[in-house]
């Protein structure tokens, strides 16, 4: 089931076009020394962006405790507000039908992971 809800989310539901803005943002946040933590954070919610149905976020059981705390706090404040917009109107979107409420859920998901990625892993 969780095939059918993938290809679904790249063809329709906007994962291909969340996946791309994740690659460009962490390959151009990987080319600095200091950006390269948050391009591996990118780079991770890609591939998550592309393929969510099958897969959860869990908390991170080595979280660096006030380092991820430091980390999301620069991240909300540069990119998450406007990842987690970007995931919103994409679920609000989704959410219109019976059939979107599935790829709603999983907007959501995103959203909540593009607001505070530091400390998350994604399983």
């Amino acid at each position: 089931m969780s095939l059918i809800g993938n290809i679904l989310w790249i063809i329709f539901c906007g994962g291909l076009i969340t996946c791309l803005q994740y690659l460009v943002g962490g390959i151009i946040l990987c080319l600095t020394i200091i950006g390269i933590p948050f391009g591996i954070q990118c780079l991770k919610l890609a591939g998550l962006a592309l393929l969510p149905f099958g897969r959860d976020v869990v908390p991170a059981e080595s979280a660096s405790g006030c380092l991820a705390l430091f980390m999301n706090i620069l991240w909300l404040v540069v990119a998450g507000i406007w990842i987690a917009l970007t995931h919103l109107g994409f679920a609000l979107a989704c959410a219109i039908t019976i059939i979107g409420i599935p790829f709603a859920i999983q907007h959501f998901k995103l959203a909540y992971l593009g607001l505070l990625p530091f400390g998350k892993e994604i399983r």
